[in-house]
């Protein structure tokens, strides 16, 4: 046991933890933007889905990713075995691709935590044990050659493939006269495209403690076909069937749970009347009639149109002719700001919650004094229950 080297994994646990929470912003807000965008998914699923399948991916394909950072850019041997040495060289490295991806994070500038970190590791090694010991090359697909090689390529692999995949469907789907249960009919081939990637990350490029390297092709083949196809099969027993219902019968009665029913759902009767669907309201402003504000001069314009307007009336109209249009950012803030208005007069935890935060704002000065550690020890029950 090296204890006296206890601090530095202490530090050095810290920076893991905020690096964690960047590629939390960063990486794997990207993998799910373009699903809350498109209203596939909510913000608090997003989250869930998120926390799930980043901890399934680490534990089965981020083995190697961890082996080649371990000792792909830097040599164990390069350490001459001083471990100390090599703690501290690795905790420093986390702390500065922490810290710059924490500064990107809070200046909207968007970087890659991966890319951030094995640079870090890179200046380090330089610092350390010299650049003659750090692997500039390709050095088996673990050098900075072939990580930022890779860099280079992905962008044009990924446009190809979102270029293929986007034709497919325009061809196959978009074309058609009534393209919405062709759109139903042919989603568990996306499943089994889906499955079929995913299947073989894990089975060709997983740990290597599984052992699956050693396994022969035809293994490797059968083992992510038969995963592929039964995520297919069960694409078309319960998904298929489940949009169905929603979206072509316009069931609006049809819950989640109901998707376990299977084929039985395509004998199912609609309770609700089937002339309209139940669609959620997606507007970027939401608009409340009960918290609608009177617009500015529009007193004004009613007493005109009354002919009992006085001076000040018709100064007040001039005056919001001439104001320029509220832009997008600033509608999403009256929105928002309509819309917590309304949530902080429910009685459930959102509306505690809500009441706790706008009756705590932080106060001046640093965030390390007392008053300021007062209010933010009211604020964080608050702020998990908001963010639940």
């Amino acid at each position: 046991m090296l204890d006296q080297y206890t601090y530095i994994f202490a530090i050095g646990t810290m920076f893991a933890m905020l690096d964690a929470f960047n590629n939390g912003a960063n990486d794997v807000a990207n993998s799910w933007a373009t699903s809350v965008s498109s209203r596939s998914i909510s913000y608090r699923q997003a989250m869930i889905f998120g926390t799930i399948f980043e901890l399934l991916g680490a534990i089965t394909v981020g083995a190697r990713t961890a082996d080649t950072i371990k000792n792909g850019i830097i040599p164990n041997s390069a350490f001459q075995g001083n471990a100390g040495v090599q703690m501290l060289a690795f905790t420093i490295a986390l702390a500065g691709a922490s810290s710059w991806v924490m500064w990107c994070t809070r200046h909207s500038a968007h970087v890659s935590s991966t890319y951030s970190l094995i640079s870090s590791v890179a200046g380090v090694g330089v610092a350390t044990v010299g650049a003659s010991k750090v692997q500039w090359g390709w050095n088996k697909g673990k050098g900075l050659g072939a990580i930022f090689a890779g860099l280079g390529m992905a962008p044009a692999i990924s446009a190809g493939f979102a270029a293929t995949i986007f034709m497919l469907i325009k061809l196959v789907v978009h074309m058609r006269k009534d393209p919405v249960p062709w759109a139903v009919y042919t989603s568990p081939f996306f499943f089994l495209i889906a499955g079929t990637i995913c299947t073989l990350s894990i089975v060709y490029k997983g740990s290597p403690n599984l052992g699956l390297g050693k396994k022969p092709a035809w293994y490797i083949a059968a083992v992510t076909m038969g995963t592929a196809g039964g995520l297919c099969l069960l694409a078309a027993l319960f998904f298929v069937p489940y949009v169905h219902a929603k979206v072509i019968k316009k069931d609006a009665s049809v819950k989640w749970y109901h998707a376990f029913m299977g084929p039985l759902l395509f004998k199912r009767a609609p309770v609700a009347p089937a002339d309209r669907a139940a669609v959620p309201n997606y507007a970027v402003v939401q608009h409340d009639p009960d918290l609608e504000e009177t617009p500015a001069g529009g007193d004004a314009l009613a007493k005109a149109e009354n002919g009992t307007s006085t001076p000040d009336d018709k100064e007040q109209k001039l005056a919001s002719i001439d104001a320029p249009p509220l832009t997008q950012k600033e509608l999403n803030a009256q929105g928002d700001a309509r819309l917590n208005a309304k949530l902080r007069k429910k009685r459930g935890p959102i509306g505690w919650a809500l009441r706790t935060l706008h009756d705590n704002p932080m106060g001046p000065g640093q965030i390390y004094e007392l008053h300021n550690i007062k209010i933010i020890l009211k604020r964080i029950p608050a702020t998990i229950v908001a963010g639940l």
